[in-house]
């Protein structure tokens, strides 16, 4: 909606990952080189880890974009509690066999013929576990169970693990010791820094066309680093947010005060919190919905919301308007 006011060629801060927007901060560079090194030994497991948001689905965007020209055959998981059968057939799934009906032993030796006819036409198979925090270890060492198909010494099958800082721990348990050996590297993906946050907004927005317009200034840069944590998915929320706002009010330059009322409008959304939010510096922290207190200053926070949706639509109407005012003119 905002793009043609600002005359940009596509959306810059969707939350969809999209490689074609990859930014390589230091942490993303350095994740990026811990896979590409993981895929040069051909064997064993690579773990990254990292909070939610902070692009780890964006790093196996990349690296499958990287992979089209390679002799890879790159399959991917996301995990939503899956148990040891669950993995099996989500593998298979995966890979584009069929599973339905299959028991285990059926499955894996379905997955071993896969993985040999991969190995004989001169590639190899390549599993990606994004979420991996929510596999059982049960789940987890179905995986390592798969790792153990090899053909002469050669093995048939590596694995990528990517999951939030817990599954870290998980990987520390009793049960998962003999996969943990097999880790050869693992990497805690960290949020960017004041600097890499800015050049991660400048570089969303030049690969869209973007002309300096709107103009950001350094306290605005600075208040978004501290609301955002420098994690990616946070920024791109609060800079769409923002470049929405300043579409609305007709604004070609963003200060400080500008990325507060839309930190202010996305606290008052949260009207569920059941807990208070720690706040950043310089940020007062977002007051939980627990009974009355707080009510009245929540309602009005839905209220501004509701207007600002109602000047968006009504923004948009008369854009509309306007377009096929000029169709008929064209057409006249």
């Amino acid at each position: 909606m905002y793009e043609a006011f600002y005359r940009l060629r596509a959306k810059p801060f969707s939350l969809n990952p999209d490689p074609r927007f990859f930014f390589g901060s230091k942490g993303h560079k350095r994740a990026m080189a811990y896979l590409e090194y993981g895929l040069s030994l051909k064997e064993g497991f690579i773990v990254i880890t990292g909070e939610i948001g902070a692009g780890k689905t964006m790093l196996v965007r990349n690296l499958f974009k990287k992979l089209e020209h390679e002799d890879v055959v790159a399959a991917q998981i996301v995990s939503t509690q899956l148990d040891a059968d669950d993995m099996l057939r989500s593998v298979a799934g995966a890979f584009g066999l069929e599973q339905e009906g299959l028991n285990k032993a059926s499955l894996l030796k379905k997955l071993e013929s896969y993985l040999l006819s991969v190995h004989r036409q001169g590639k190899r198979a390549l599993l990606v576990v994004d979420e991996a925090q929510n596999l059982s270890p049960r789940a987890v060492e179905e995986l390592r169970m798969l790792s153990n198909f090899q053909h002469g010494n050669e093995p048939l099958l590596q694995s990528f693990l990517l999951g939030q800082p817990e599954f870290r721990a998980t990987l520390q348990s009793e049960e998962l010791q003999q996969l943990k050996q097999r880790v050869i590297a693992s990497y805690h993906l960290s949020a960017m820094d004041a600097a890499e946050t800015r050049a991660y907004i400048q570089h969303r927005l030049d690969l869209v066309g973007w002309q300096g317009d709107p103009s950001i200034s350094d306290a605005a840069y600075q208040l978004i680093h501290e609301f955002t944590g420098g994690i990616p998915r946070r920024i791109n929320t609060l800079c769409d947010r923002l470049m929405l706002l300043g579409f609305l009010a007709e604004k070609h330059h963003f200060d400080r005060a500008e990325v507060q009322e839309v930190i202010d409008d996305l606290s008052q959304e949260v009207v569920y919190s059941t807990a208070p939010v720690k706040p950043k510096p310089g940020l007062a922290a977002v007051p939980a919905a627990q009974g009355a207190p707080g009510l009245e200053e929540r309602i009005e926070g839905i209220e501004r919301s509701l207007n600002r949706l109602l000047a968006m639509m009504r923004k948009l109407l008369h854009t509309l308007g306007e377009d096929k005012a000029g169709e008929r003119i064209s057409h006249g």
